[in-house]
């Protein structure tokens, strides 16, 4: 089992890589068959391929993150953080929870994301 540092430090890269990195890059943080379900309630991305495209689409924007909490505990982990994208003439900002469940080896196999369009302030 990955320790909790290990697993700290998987969800701060994830986070980092949604403003410095691709999609092919995030979806690596995912084991196999891992699943996406960004915003909760949308339909689950699953498996790296799809990840790899989801995550494609918001690294096609300018991003700015930045971590406000994690927090681990057993094989879970959750984090608050901010985003602003930038994308045409429009900013968006927001500061999703998401929430993360690994495997074994420090893999995500699953992460949920909460937040609504009344939580995206658009200028």
């Amino acid at each position: 089992m990955a320790s909790s540092e290990e697993l700290r430090d998987v969800v701060e890269r994830y986070i980092h890589l949604l403003q410095e990195g691709t999609g092919a890059e995030i979806a690596s943080l995912y084991a196999e068959d891992g699943s996406a379900e960004d915003p909760v309630g949308s339909a689950p991305k699953v498996g790296r391929a799809a990840l790899e495209e989801f995550y494609n689409r918001a690294t096609a924007m300018e991003n700015v993150t930045e971590v406000r909490v994690v927090r681990v505990a057993g094989n879970e982990a959750a984090a608050h953080f901010s985003v602003i994208s930038k994308a045409g003439d429009k900013t968006y900002t927001s500061a999703p929870i998401d929430t993360f469940t690994f495997n074994e080896r420090g893999e995500i196999m699953r992460m949920r994301a909460y937040w609504g369009p009344a939580d995206i302030k658009v200028s």
